[in-house]
């Protein structure tokens, strides 16, 4: 599928003249790059070009492009029942059947769901849930969220607050005061000479030295990415989520399990806050995979527990929703969608490929400009380094993950740019095949790059 000449031009025209792209320009200067087609692991853009999506949408295709039988599932429950309100009192068959199903797939108690559009409304309303739970039970002073550096909850007003990119701070009001930012847990990044044990020591002191410095009283709660994504694809050390869930419970914060991009398969679990880093939180929050992105969808999955507690046995309004929670066509699109994770056994698959992956992504350390590669699951992080003995990173200009990502797309590959890093989130479907022609795309592209940098007086090493 393709564009003839005109009806390309005419498209990019509409484009540049109404559209305002998400961290886009508000006047593009540039042209955005369309996408017509997809299937598989692939996309097809304007000119026909095949591409390996790389980056899986936005972190979110788990299943793959090109799915009939979600297209079938939408379209049925599009002609039986398009929409009707969840509010109140009202129920779609849908959205109580995904509901029960996310409950048995969470761990521990975490049996209540909130269903919203995606993960900036289900983040906010695991916020949202814990104020409410402390003004119910007359602990009105505790207010306060602790979040982290580089990390990434969402755009609505709250969630971007919580978020702790600086890039995305930058000409944006926030809310003050309330939120929090602990320091970075990025291991690569750990101070000269400090083992990652002692670093993990230090970042775990960080939490528990904050809450004492604000007063237990006052902290609601704490919120973490099981691995940080977008933030550049960032695992934690060793044991940090199971410290810091034990400091919340200690001092009475509730742990709020940010699973937006870990969920539904991407580190091969349904869920990771459990099976992989062995918490039990008192909130998860999901989206992205939990549809694969073919419609919007999100949920925050609470504990009985915290709910019981915010009732005290009597009727207690939670005064909040959206028009389209738990709207009864993307519900349909879970249902079938995490069926289908299922069936094909894609979190064993992921489980069984991923060691692969990153033997293939290690053997890019020995290329000029890779100083570190990270990741779990299907979820990988290649960071870039003016030196790699220092860890020196490149000046911001040169725009090293943007150079790289343009780079893999002239061979086919669809990375995504973080910085000073390049992130890797490809449909689960993919095989060693498609991870071969990745990692030779980002072999070829640092290697062009590297020598654009040498003719450009640019110093490495």
């Amino acid at each position: 599928m393709t564009c003839d000449s005109a009806a390309e031009a005419a498209l990019r025209t509409l484009d540049r003249r109404h559209v305002i792209h998400p961290w886009g320009e508000l006047c593009p200067s540039a042209e955005a790059s369309f996408m017509l087609a997809g299937e598989g692991a692939y996309v097809r853009d304007l000119d026909g070009t095949r591409l390996l999506d790389g980056v899986g949408g936005l972190w979110c295709v788990n299943i793959g492009y090109g799915r009939r039988e979600m297209a079938e599932a939408i379209a049925d429950q599009i002609m039986r029942l398009p929409f009707y309100s969840a509010f109140m009192d009202m129920a779609t068959p849908p959205a109580t059947e995904l509901s029960a199903k996310l409950a048995d797939a969470a761990p521990g108690d975490l049996s209540r769901v909130f269903l919203t559009t995606g993960g900036s409304t289900a983040n906010d309303t695991a916020v949202r849930l814990l104020h409410f739970l402390f003004n119910r039970t007359g602990r009105r002073k505790k207010k306060h969220i602790i979040t982290r550096a580089q990390a990434y909850h969402g755009s609505t007003f709250l969630t971007a607050s919580l978020s702790g990119k600086f890039a995305d701070r930058t000409d944006l009001d926030l809310l003050e005061g309330q939120v929090h930012h602990l320091s970075s847990v990025d291991p690569y990044r750990r101070p000269a000479g400090m083992t990652v044990a002692e670093f993990c020591d230090q970042r775990v002191a960080e939490l528990e030295n904050k809450i004492l410095e604000l007063g237990p009283d006052t902290v609601a709660g704490f919120i973490a990415e099981p691995v940080l994504a977008s933030g550049g694809v960032i695992v934690p050390p060793s044991g940090y989520h199971a410290r810091t869930l034990e400091i919340c419970r200690r001092y009475g914060v509730k742990y709020i399990s940010d699973e937006v991009v870990t969920g539904f398969g991407r580190l091969g679990h349904v869920f990771a806050s459990e099976a992989v880093f062995g918490i039990e939180p008192d909130v998860i929050t999901c989206a992205k995979g939990l549809t694969s992105g073919y419609v919007p969808l999100g949920a925050a999955i609470v504990s009985e527990r915290l709910c019981r507690e915010a009732s005290g046995g009597e009727s207690a309004i939670f005064s909040h929703g959206f028009t389209y929670s738990g709207h009864p066509v993307a519900c349909a699109a879970a249902l079938t969608n995490m069926a289908i994770l299922e069936r094909e056994d894609l979190y064993g698959h992921v489980r069984r490929l991923s060691p692969y992956l990153f033997q293939r992504l290690e053997e890019l350390l020995g290329l000029p400009l890779v100083g570190d590669v990270r990741g779990l699951g299907l979820l990988a992080g290649v960071e870039f380094v003016a030196d790699k003995a220092s860890r020196r990173p490149l000046a911001p200009e040169i725009a090293i993950g943007k150079r790289i990502a343009t780079a893999c797309r002239r061979h086919g590959v669809m990375v995504r740019p973080l910085g000073s890093t390049v992130g890797i989130s490809p449909p689960l479907t993919i095989g060693r095949e498609e991870v071969d022609v990745l990692a030779s795309a980002l072999r070829s592209s640092i290697l062009e790059v590297a020598d654009e940098l040498t003719r450009e007086s640019v110093t490495i090493g």
